[in-house]
């Protein structure tokens, strides 16, 4: 796992200090090493911070070339599958190196772009192919690893994290306050906005070509999950998805360094850890607990850990937990409303204090159905009493409207935030606020799978995904998703939802082959959030000491009113939105 930068100037020469300084604010990405690739004029640059995991020797430095040195990589990821594609280029490419970067490279040699449909794994990378003059970005499937942008008339920048492209004095700090409203509605600034107005997200499963001479671009979507119904024997289905949930685990288990997991005793984590064990591989494991909490997921980690024969290390948080969420507006560069990022921060900390990567269950739900938005649709989709049949009949469900009530914590609608904007501000509100889960609603899937695409695109691509990311790197951590096996979820795509999803039983599939190796207090343990209890994001006292002097009431940009009226009404969902806007506004621009 890296951190990447590159730079493009097309009229002036780079300043190579001033690069170097921009691939360092990604320091925390990469702590093993750095590079720095300049063009013969210097109009090019490519920087890499590595955290290094396959031949820890120098040869593994980015970023890497080819032999002649026509092609220049900055990568950031992990390729599982990279030992078969280099056998498959071995008779035509004579490899230097170890590393999966040194696949990228010979594949790209061999097939172009589509060495992108070849790739198993997650990414985001940056080439330069010096006789084609094209700059070529692209990031993996889901979405796991992160690419920013900013282009003006003559510059193209891009990096791992918006602060690396800010460290350029080159992009203005100028809010998109379209960015700002769509944030309150969902948590998160959807790709391809981020909060600034000239810099952008690649989103998830695309690539980008850049023409380093004119800087035209051209941006392409190089995979999308297919889908059928057909109906198959379960029996062989879980047996099918076990083993490639297996071989999944183990190829996200290769390094020349010891790989952990987290572990909160529910069933994504504990899977992990139990398929590792079935190729003999003992992960040390690492939870977060929670003070004054009966409910604490630490003490599900340890029957877990227990029942396999695990080390596990626990840290416990509390009360002053809550203070480090000044600090998140640097760790994640924009405002994301997700109510575990301190709590992903602190666990990551704690495992890097004994390895540098951990395997972390990401996917499960959004796979296997795990959501309860996502049972309760399905139960208003296929419902069983004929007095529930009727009403679907003669009142549908809206898809697009259930999600956003779902996903809301706090709903922001058009009316709701003309009331906390000040009016100058009104017109940045969009027409339909939820136009980014309209734009991820498929009508011609099935209703579970139509929800299940948005939580793989919005939900998990955009939220769940960027917080894993900035939390475990912040602290050099890397984190790998072996559920995010993209062979897996086409796989479950490809069935009858009725196949792998069951009322009354939490992610069926999984379930049917974790059954028999955990105790029944696992098994029937009520899906539970990787979150504080409640009580933490209800203390009225703490949002009113937090948003009493706000920055943003100062600037003109939200109201007072608004603010008081939250309180007084005691919308903790609201106000935590407001508070993490509020310390990202404090720290980028107050």
């Amino acid at each position: 796992m890296c951190g990447i930068v590159g730079h493009i100037s097309i009229r002036s020469h780079i300043d190579k200090a001033l690069f170097g300084v921009m691939c360092d604010t990604i320091a925390h990405r990469g702590p093993d090493d750095a590079g720095l690739y300049f063009s013969s004029d210097t109009r090019i640059a490519l920087g890499h911070r590595r955290l290094s995991f396959l031949d820890l020797s120098e040869r593994g430095r980015q970023p890497m070339s080819n032999g002649e040195g026509t092609i220049w990589l900055t990568f950031n990821g992990e390729i599982y599958n990279f030992k078969e594609i280099r056998r498959e280029l071995e008779s035509a490419y004579s490899f230097k190196t170890g590393t999966d970067s040194e696949v990228i490279i010979a594949g790209y040699k061999r097939w172009g772009y589509k060495v992108l449909d070849k790739l198993k794994g997650m990414f985001a990378f940056g080439l330069y192919d010096t006789d084609r003059r094209k700059l070529f970005l692209a990031r993996d499937r889901f979405g796991i690893k992160p690419l920013y942008y900013y282009q003006n008339n003559d510059q193209f920048i891009f990096g791992s994290e918006i602060k690396a492209i800010l460290a350029s004095n080159v992009a203005p700090k100028d809010i998109d306050f379209s960015s700002f409203t769509d944030y309150f509605v969902y948590r998160y600034i959807p790709s391809p906005k981020t909060i600034w107005k000239d810099i952008k997200k690649l989103p998830a499963a695309h690539y980008l070509e850049v023409d380093v001479n004119s800087l035209h671009t051209m941006s392409k979507e190089y995979w999308t999950l297919g889908h059928r119904n057909q109906n198959i024997n379960e029996k062989e289905l879980i047996e099918e998805i076990d083993q490639l949930i297996l071989r999944s685990v183990k190829q996200h288990t290769v390094a020349d360094v010891p790989i952990g997991s987290f572990l909160s005793g529910g069933y994504d984590s504990s899977a992990l850890v139990y398929y590792a064990k079935r190729f003999a591989y003992d992960p040390h494991t690492f939870s977060i607990g929670f003070a004054r909490w009966h409910d604490s997921e630490h003490k599900y980690a340890k029957v877990v850990a227990d029942s396999l024969g695990l080390k596990n290390k626990v840290v416990v948080a509390d009360d002053h937990s809550l203070d480090l969420l000044s600090k998140m507006a640097w760790v994640y560069d924009e405002p994301i409303a997700d109510i575990s990022i301190i709590p992903t921060y602190i666990v990551s900390q704690l495992a890097r204090t004994d390895v540098k990567a951990v395997l972390s269950g990401e996917g499960a739900d959004e796979l296997f159905g795990g959501y309860s938005w996502q049972k309760n649709f399905f139960d208003l989709q296929y419902p069983t009493s004929w007095k529930d049949r009727a009403k679907r009949l003669f009142t549908p469900t809206d898809t697009v409207e259930y999600y956003a009530n779902a996903m809301a914590m706090g709903c922001f609608n058009s009316d709701e935030l003309k009331e906390m904007l000040n009016p100058n501000l009104h017109q940045y509100i969009a027409d339909d606020v939820h136009w980014f889960y309209r734009q991820h609603y498929d009508e011609e899937l099935s209703p579970l799978k139509s929800i299940q695409k948005m939580d793989i695109k919005c939900f998990m691509g955009e939220l769940v995904l960027t917080k894993i990311d900035r939390a475990s790197m912040a602290n050099s951590l890397e984190v790998r998703v072996p559920f995010l096996d993209h062979e897996l979820f086409e796989r479950i795509f490809s069935v009858s939802e009725r196949n792998y999803f069951k009322q009354g039983i939490t992610k069926y599939v999984l379930h049917e082959n974790l059954k028999a190796h955990f105790p029944a207090r696992i098994m029937k343990r009520k899906k539970q959030g990787f979150v504080w209890p409640d009580s933490y994001y209800m203390d009225i006292d703490w949002y009113n000491k937090h948003l009493r002097q706000s920055e943003m009431v100062e600037h003109g940009i939200v109201n007072k009113s608004y603010i008081d009226k939250q309180i007084a009404q005691k919308h903790h969902w609201k106000l935590w939105k407001l508070t993490i806007m509020e310390k990202w506004f404090a720290h980028y621009i107050g």
